[in-house]
């Protein structure tokens, strides 16, 4: 009786409008991308500098560790479907990415390429890639759990829920980047791991926040004891260590990895098919055929955003002027902008969504994805005219701004709006799976960027025409497509059927 009172009196309890588990979540979410984005940033370092790899071996595990972080919260989202609950998989999840990150940290060596101390960096990386496959997929079904599925403040509370995202984006860069290069690298991967345990902390603080939401489905069935002699709960983690184990057996073989992504993504997509063409009654099927559509969008639109990180930097490197009061600012510095960018709109575009609501002209889920592809193709061609301008001079460092300001909301039209999407059209049996489908297309656009970014032939000097080319293709290819689903954006959300949906039941 005492629990429930106290939930009740939380449950009243708000924060500019929203409930104070969002902010929870806020921050818990920050400081594990402080952690991911600060490993990132000298990760390639890490492989070149240190472990003395060639370039071509350190892309290659590079990429293998992106795909891999984008592929397991597929089964993340599954297990805490069927077991666990998104909060308990959110724990665990930090907890694996923590030891990893400490795992690096101590096991850094003398430099070159010792089978041992590579082996605890691999066993390491591996750590990192389960926990996120727990945390990823489950901290945004959190969110959306806090919400009604017909709440109007859904589409703002994702808004400011990746702001949080964005925040740990922009500092993880700065503060493990200067201590790993200027100090040495394990502190900048202890650096990660500290920021983990302080959204660890918090969570576990602050659990009454989340007002008893994502819990395990069946608690009693959790606390069974399996033949294995330990309760269903301790042999997930136990076999969240073997994949561990399994992990750091494959990701030596990354050039592999491409054609298991897409094999696992189409089983992916068949099995939900399967699940919803046989168990789902016709307002929930309707609803998931709509959330493949927005699925099916995702790759295209990371394949182009994720140019920033690879033929976009390049470019700023060799063909931009990044002169800014005498200082010729490394171009790396750029891929904080993004970051930088997220924290000032997010809270416009969360409440320009309130304010279109509540006028009834908020354009629906799909219609903004449709304008958020018109926007990153308008970037491209932002860029591209601004170095057609300049001539045979370097572009002028404005138009770099300009492409990321439109990425920027390109991205706020995309991202914080699907994941929201996801978690009010998945009926609940399948909420956390279909959220891991979305991070696992994710990761097929991010095997989309490296296509396209070879295509621009990047990696050579002087080849400005050629880039900008590929640029121009994919900036029109992008607005067109954006056109289209513009124009199929009412069939879509007819689809989603908005004026029934409810938060507490689904159509079987």
């Amino acid at each position: 009786m005492a629990t429930s009172d106290m939930t009740t009196a939380e449950s009243g309890k708000t924060w500019l409008g929203h409930p104070r588990g969002l902010y929870l979540l806020f921050f818990a979410e920050m400081w594990e991308r402080f952690s991911y984005y600060g490993m990132r940033a000298i990760l390639i370092f890490y492989l070149t500098k240190h472990f003395l790899f060639g370039e071509d071996k350190a892309y290659l595990l590079y990429g293998a560790y992106t795909s891999l972080v984008y592929i397991t919260p597929v089964i993340g989202g599954y297990l805490s479907d069927r077991f666990l609950g998104p909060r308990k998989a959110v724990l665990v999840g930090g907890v694996f990415i923590a030891i990893g990150h400490f795992l690096i940290a101590v096991t850094e060596g003398p430099g070159g390429q010792d089978p041992v101390f590579l082996n605890g960096f691999y066993l390491a990386l591996a750590s990192i890639i389960v926990g996120t496959g727990f945390l990823k997929a489950n901290i945004s079904v959190l969110v959306g759990e806090l919400y009604d599925r017909d709440d109007h403040r859904r589409d703002p509370a994702f808004s400011i829920f990746y702001m949080g995202i964005n925040m740990g984006g922009m500092l993880g860069p700065i503060v493990c980047g200067l201590l790993g290069e200027l100090w040495g690298w394990s502190w900048g991967f202890g650096a990660a791991g500290v920021g983990m345990l302080l959204g660890l902390v918090m969570f576990v603080w602050l659990k009454p926040w989340l007002l008893g939401k994502g819990e395990p489905p069946a608690p009693q069935q959790l606390r069974q004891t399996t033949a294995a002699g330990l309760t269903q709960e301790w042999t997930i983690y136990l076999g969240a260590a073997l994949g561990v184990v399994a992990i750091w057996l494959v990701i030596r073989y990354a050039e592999l990895l491409g054609y298991a992504l897409l094999g696992f993504s189409a089983l992916t997509v068949i099995y939900i098919l399967w699940r919803t063409l046989g168990t789902l009654g016709k307002v929930d099927r309707d609803r998931m055929f709509a959330a493949l559509f927005l699925i099916a969008l995702n790759p295209l639109f990371w394949g182009l955003f994720e140019q920033t990180g690879s033929s976009l930097n390049i470019f700023t490197d060799r063909n931009v002027d990044r002169n800014i009061l005498g200082w010729d600012v490394p171009a790396s510095l750029f891929q904080s902008v993004n970051s930088v960018f997220i924290i000032l709109f997010a809270p416009l575009f969360a409440v320009l969504w309130t304010f279109l609501d509540k006028r009834r002209l908020e354009p629906s889920s799909p219609a903004k994805f449709g304008i958020g592809l018109i926007l990153c193709g308008a970037g491209f061609l932002v860029l591209v005219a601004g170095a057609a301008m300049a001539g045979e001079n370097l572009t002028p460092i404005l138009f770099v701004f300009l492409i990321y300001l439109f990425h920027t909301m390109a991205e706020l039209c995309f991202s914080p709006v699907g994941l929201s999407a996801m978690t009010r059209l998945s009926v609940s049996s399948m909420v956390g799976l279909v959220m891991g489908t979305w991070f696992l297309a994710m990761a097929a656009g991010n095997f989309i960027a490296g296509l396209i970014a070879r295509t621009t032939g990047s990696g050579e000097a002087g080849n400005v025409t050629q880039v900008l080319d590929v640029y121009t293709q994919i900036g029109w290819f992008s607005i067109v497509v954006g056109g289209l689903v513009l124009l199929v954006s009412p069939y879509v959300k007819r689809m989603m059927h908005l004026d029934t949906i409810s938060s507490n039941r689904d159509e079987h």
